[in-house]
């Protein structure tokens, strides 16, 4: 299962990116990527069982202390905007 996503709110300069590769690692068996935006906002392109996408998506609605998370978008128009995904990987772009 996939899944591509628009995150806004205080997204950037809060340690987002950084947050969400632990996240995913923590939850395992998440590949994808993370990266900011020039408008301001994160995009995550992740593939993985549906159980583990659900819990990593739960996650991302609350984000890391310091930041907002005002809306989240599924764009999945937007996955082309990606390398490739290397299975057992998630990473920053």
């Amino acid at each position: 299962m996939e899944a591509c996503i628009k995150i806004s709110g205080r997204v950037q300069g809060v340690g987002f990116r950084f947050w969400a590769v632990r996240m995913a690692k923590s939850i395992g068996n998440i590949s994808g990527y993370v990266c900011n935006l020039p408008q301001g906002e994160v995009l995550v392109f992740m593939r993985g069982e549906k159980e583990a996408l659900d819990q990593m998506l739960l996650n991302l609605y609350r984000g890391p202390l310091f930041s907002r998370v005002d809306k989240i978008d599924f764009v999945p128009e937007l996955k082309s905007y990606f390398p490739p995904i290397e299975n057992g990987v998630f990473k920053r772009l």
